[in-house]
């Protein structure tokens, strides 16, 4: 539980000091959990900053970054990265910090596994 207050109070003080980073550039937070995948029936689906779910974007959601936020996911078991861009709410099941397209799962895991241990880092905040 405490990485992730550290985790919260870092974007906070982003947030609070975005205009002296930048371009909104943010680097080193992290946060560790497990990351799932959006399944077939949310394709099309709108998300919560209105664009629609394409299973081929690299996106994911996230319960608190802003929406346009760069974030590197990195499977803990294997070391495969990928950057996603945070365009939906959730996940809202405990232990859980990611929710992953089908697209970007599949490029650091296996979808047959249906959740991964993760390392979120944050890249980028989205430009004011």
């Amino acid at each position: 539980m405490n990485g992730r207050v550290l985790f919260l109070g870092l974007i906070m003080l982003a947030l609070a000091g975005c205009s002296h980073l930048g371009g909104g550039k943010l680097g080193g937070a992290t946060e560790t959990g497990q990351a799932s995948y959006y399944a077939d029936k949310f394709e099309q689906r709108k998300t919560a900053n209105g664009e629609r779910y394409r299973h081929d974007a690299l996106t994911a959601a996230h319960r608190t970054l802003p929406f346009g936020t760069r974030v590197q996911v990195t499977n803990l078991d294997n070391g495969r990265s990928v950057v996603v861009r945070i365009n939906d709410r959730g996940p809202f099941v405990r232990g859980r910090v990611i929710d992953l397209s089908k697209s970007a799962f599949t490029r650091i895991g296996q979808v047959s596994s249906g959740l991964l241990p993760v390392k979120v880092v944050v890249l980028s905040l989205p430009p004011r």
